[in-house]
């Protein structure tokens, strides 16, 4: 899986611990719905920058956890093998991690992998917005978290 991570702004304070777990959660994934040569994106950010993005594309004028922009829209989930695929980019602010982490108890390393999870499977064409929707994609994110050896 080709996968860049990126800081913005570029000054950010990134851990290697929070780069390796974002890119480990990626091919993870990749792996599991048969996407290993899919091309991803993911930059970690701060709450100010996401705001900018979330009134911008979404209309919600307040800072989010994770958006995640898929380069195609399906209604199909899964991937099937082949040629390199750009699923798209995921955008995850490092503010709302730890305010997150900090408010369901767990650590900040297991939030940021959550929402990885969250965000990657949205490229994969999950969504949440009706409740049959939401129950699978909660599936999904247990499963892949399971996967993954991470536990709440």
């Amino acid at each position: 899986m080709e996968i860049e991570i990126r800081r913005e702004p570029e000054h950010l304070t990134v851990s290697m611990e929070d780069m390796d777990a974002v890119r480990r959660v990626v091919e993870t994934v990749g792996r599991l719905y048969g996407a290993e040569e899919a091309e991803v994106s993911v930059t970690l950010t701060d709450d100010a920058h996401i705001h900018v993005l979330n009134r911008e594309y979404r209309g919600v004028d307040r800072p989010t956890d994770v958006l995640s922009f898929a380069l195609m829209e399906s209604d199909e989930p899964e991937i099937i093998g082949g040629a390199s695929e750009v699923l798209g980019d995921l955008v995850i602010s490092l503010e709302r991690v730890q305010a997150q982490a900090e408010e369901y108890g767990h650590s900040a390393l297991r939030e940021l992998s959550f929402l990885t999870v969250h965000g990657m499977l949205h490229l994969l064409g999950y969504d949440h917005m009706e409740e049959d929707e939401r129950l699978e994609m909660e599936t999904e994110q247990r499963h892949v978290m399971e996967e993954l050896g991470i536990e709440r």
